[in-house]
């Protein structure tokens, strides 16, 4: 992985981040998060996955129904967000649309991505910390705005 400061502004930095092939996306963009001590920020990102999973949340379950994509696919789109969690760690919640080679797509809450050959991001920080908190009663943790 590869990540570049392309501006500051305000207490607002953009970074350029380019993972390489192999690298696990949610797992890198985790550990990027922590070094550069982002605590609040939006993401974007497009490139490609050797294999990935995404999930759709079964509010019934409070859980992620996976759903596998286990051949080469094109991240169409790819946006979310970081937070940090009620430990102070960073917390990515990315939503992406996937392609594949006959065109259909897989989308949904990105669980894992195995990149191949690159994935992009571009990283937009914001002022001020994002707090990321378990919600009980819906079984998922969701920024919480009065934290």
């Amino acid at each position: 992985m590869k990540s570049k400061l392309v501006s500051e502004t305000s207490g607002q930095r953009t970074f350029v981040v380019v993972l390489d092939p192999g690298e696990e996306a949610i797992a890198a963009l985790t550990n990027f998060a922590g070094q550069k001590g982002i605590t609040g920020a939006s993401l974007t990102a497009i490139g490609a996955f050797e294999k990935a999973a995404v999930g759709w949340f079964d509010i019934k379950s409070k859980s992620y129904r996976e759903i596998p994509v286990d051949e080469q696919c094109e991240v169409l789109s790819a946006i979310g967000d970081i937070a940090v969690d009620d430990n102070g760690k960073p917390s990515l919640h990315i939503h992406a649309v996937l392609g594949l080679s006959d065109g259909r797509t897989r989308g949904g809450h990105l669980l894992e991505g195995t990149v191949q050959p690159t994935l992009e991001v571009t990283v937009l920080e914001s002022p001020a910390h994002l707090r990321r908190r378990k919600r009980p009663r819906l079984g998922i943790a969701l920024i919480d705005l009065d934290a």
